[in-house]
């Protein structure tokens, strides 16, 4: 990546389909969008023409399916899990895509390091299929402290295999942190952070996701859009910038294309 880019989480609520999707992107000066496979890996024969066909400068990545969990007690589950995260990785790079993301298990009232072994159990297995497949696959930070997925556990995750990297979601950290990690220093920690443990590349081929957000006690409750939230997306932006980060910024913002739009213009003008 040659610079930091801003892509919806999904096609544009203005727009009906892929093509006016892509031309709406175009028109607001956006830079691509994550395909959002959360209920399924399903998208038609047609749209998948359309997406090769025609997503020319347009960056892609995907969202894998909810409906996953590597740590659960139920072995068949965890193997459907597997098999999603594969079937997105599949299809992502069939399509174009360079990335997916997708959240990767639950404690289950268990100790997090027995959890981080079904997880990476769960990667290798992944790999084993995915060894031909050049895309990144990237375990998201996760905004309820019932979720594995904190950015320690994620970097740890990130150094046992090649073509992982954090997806960081800023506007989680916060919420799993009650409120913390929203400041300028906070935001510098986690890229120095990321940068100390896994390398320049990794703060070079970033994948982010960035919402407004609203918490509880136990943490994410809901995602809101920017103005209606008190995540600090001003001094975040300020920090991506000063780290001249590179790669994807997603927005998952309830108004995908205006607080996308936001982002991206605070940013160019910074």
């Amino acid at each position: 990546m040659d610079k930091l880019n801003f892509l919806t989480a999904g096609i544009p609520l203005s727009a009906k389909d892929y093509k006016s999707g892509f031309e709406t992107l175009n028109e607001m000066g956006l830079d691509g969008l994550e395909l959002e496979f959360v209920h399924g890996v399903r998208i038609s024969d047609k749209s998948k023409e359309f997406i090769v066909n025609n997503k020319n400068n347009l960056i892609l990545t995907a969202h894998a399916p909810f409906y996953i969990n590597l740590n659960s007690k139920e072995e068949e589950k965890i193997e459907a899990s597997i098999q999603r995260i594969i079937e997105t990785a599949k299809v992502a790079k069939s399509l174009g895509a360079y990335s997916i993301t997708y959240h990767a298990a639950f404690y289950m009232d268990m100790e997090p390091e027995f959890v981080y072994k079904k997880v990476k159990e769960g990667n290798e297995k992944i790999f084993s299929e995915l060894s031909n497949t050049d895309i990144w696959v990237r375990p998201e930070t996760t905004g309820k402290k019932t979720q594995w997925g904190d950015i320690d556990e994620i970097i740890k995750l990130s150094k046992e295999f090649e073509k992982v990297l954090p997806c960081v979601d800023f506007s989680h950290i916060y919420a799993r942190e009650i409120g913390a990690n929203n400041t300028y220093n906070e935001f510098a920690r986690i890229f120095e952070k990321i940068g100390n443990a896994l390398g320049d590349n990794a703060l070079k081929n970033f994948h982010a996701h960035i919402a407004g957000i609203e918490f509880t006690k136990k943490g994410e409750k809901q995602h809101l859009n920017l103005d209606e939230s008190e995540f600090n997306y001003k001094e975040l932006l300020k920090a991506f910038k000063d780290f001249d980060i590179k790669g994807v910024i997603v927005c998952e913002s309830p108004n995908i294309e205006q607080d996308c739009k936001l982002l991206s213009d605070y940013y160019k003008s910074l």
